[in-house]
């Protein structure tokens, strides 16, 4: 059946939310790309090359943002219409290709028909006026309200409750924010400034990325923030936002990214983006998240005493090493996430050994000690367990962390640390800014090392039971409860 005449919408969008639209409008039906865990996830038919999303803050971060969201696609097979993932918002209007289209909703998708059939091969844009509404909390992720504003917590399927999206990390694309907020609020997003405008008293901060993100990655935030610069390795901008109030106390923590940036260059090359830095915000989140260029931090996680300083530093490296293994190579799907998880516990626990934290030796032990429990609680790495119902964090578990960066140690006993090293800096250069699966990981680890290793990655990342650590037989791990 046809969606209703442009007339008629305008009628229904006078009183009715975007859900409450889509309960009027018929047959509007959800799509997704069949993800393994979010099968609702991401939508067929076009490729995103670009968004620029203008976000109107107005001084309440309990109330909603007026939002206009542009996206610049290219179709990849003719479509009738088009889906868009989208919750938590009123859609005000919609356009394609500059002319006014229906649209309804089903579940979390937005449904828009174009005004005429788009064959495949095709540009087109897509305008949607929205709001976008942090009154969200828990699980839903998406806008995180600070003291005094906002930032993004987008992992993993929380992008579409900020804005339209096709919101799977396969389909990376470009982004321009531009985030007005009242003249003593400050914002910052991912990539680098582009231009602040003065309105009266509002002033519109804009920031462009220069390479290709996943919108789960997305970060912005506004609040009455400094923001901190210095230099990183090779010119590299850094640049840190942390609550004004607290710049002094935060700076012994935020002086070391420079260094741990070298770091992470002596392990697998060259740092991928154009800029990067630490947010931190004060906010009571119990995690950190690599947002792209802008890694996220709760303001206890470097002020808590009981934390000593080799944690809070190898976290730190944590995210920053997600910039490569995640970010600049993303998952092709979400069951490739031990792909992320696993590589940033690797070089979390290399950097804690360094800098007192137990040697690696000892923690790959006790993550052997507890993998067969893991693998029973959420699955094997590269198979894991579906996120709880209303849990949808509960995908992060210990088998995709340290579980993980078990595999990466085991891979590291099987082939030497020579092929090991090949193999991690080949992986983020012949993948940067592009999206890697499973296979194309263990075909170039089967490459590197001159060895067929198909049975040794069936065993660690799809068996139920962890197999026998080379070279240390005498290794043992529990039986689960």
């Amino acid at each position: 059946m046809p969606f209703p005449t442009r007339r008629l919408r305008a009628v229904l969008l006078a009183t009715s939310s975007a859900a409450l639209v889509a309960a009027v409008l018929p047959a509007p039906e959800p799509l997704g790309i069949g993800d393994r865990l979010f099968p609702e996830l991401g939508n067929p038919g076009y490729d995103v090359l670009a968004y620029d999303i203008a976000l109107t803050y107005h001084g309440d971060n309990t109330e909603p943002l007026d939002a206009v969201t542009r996206i610049r696609a290219r179709t990849t097979a003719p479509v009738d219409r088009i889906n868009l993932d989208f919750a938590r918002g009123t859609v005000r209007g919609v356009e394609v290709d500059g002319r006014p289209a229906d649209f309804g909703s089903k579940n979390e998708d937005l449904v828009v028909q174009p005004p005429h059939r788009l064959p495949a091969g095709v540009p087109v844009d897509i305008t949607v006026r929205h709001t976008s509404d942090p009154s969200g909390s828990g699980d839903d992720g998406g806008w995180v309200r600070t003291a005094d504003g906002l930032v993004m917590a987008n992992q993993a399927d929380a992008a579409h409750r900020v804005f339209p999206s096709n919101d799977h990390p396969s389909d990376k694309a470009y982004f321009t924010f531009r985030v007005t907020v009242p003249g003593k609020l400050t914002a910052v997003a991912g990539g680098l400034p582009a231009g602040r405008t003065r309105h009266g008293a509002a002033t519109t901060w804009t920031y462009r990325t220069e390479h290709p993100m996943a919108t789960e990655l997305a970060q912005v935030s506004i609040g009455g923030s400094a923001v901190a610069h210095r230099t990183g390795p090779h010119g590299l901008p850094v640049r840190d936002v942390v609550p004004a109030a607290d710049r002094e106390k935060l700076e012994p923590w935020l002086k070391k990214t420079p260094a741990q940036l070298e770091w992470m260059e002596k392990q697998v090359g060259r740092y991928p983006f154009e800029a990067y830095g630490v947010l931190v915000a004060d906010s009571p989140i119990g995690f950190a998240l690599e947002t792209q260029t802008l890694s996220l931090f709760g303001k206890s996680f470097f002020t808590e005493p009981a934390y000593p300083q080799w944690y809070v530093e190898s976290v730190m490296i944590h995210e920053l090493a997600h910039q490569w293994f995640g970010n600049s190579v993303s998952p092709t799907s979400w069951s490739d996430l031990w792909l992320n998880e696993g590589h940033a516990s690797w070089y979390e626990a290399r950097y804690a050994e360094e800098k007192g934290g137990g040697a690696l030796e000892r923690r790959m032990r006790e993550a052997y000690r507890l993998s067969d429990r893991w693998r029973a609680a959420g699955g094997p790495p590269a198979r894991p367990d579906g996120p709880a119902p209303g849990q949808k964090l509960s995908l992060f578990r210990p088998v995709v962390y340290d579980g993980s960066a078990l595999v990466l140690y085991a891979l590291r006993q099987e082939i030497g640390e020579a092929a090991f090293d090949r193999l991690e800096r080949t992986w983020v250069r012949a993948h940067r800014d592009a999206t890697a699966a499973t296979a194309d990981f263990t075909r170039l680890a089967s490459r590197l090392s001159g060895r067929d290793l198909t049975a040794f990655f069936e065993g660690w990342l799809y068996g139920k039971k962890t197999p026998p650590m080379p070279g240390h037989p005498d290794w043992s791990s529990e039986k689960p409860a």
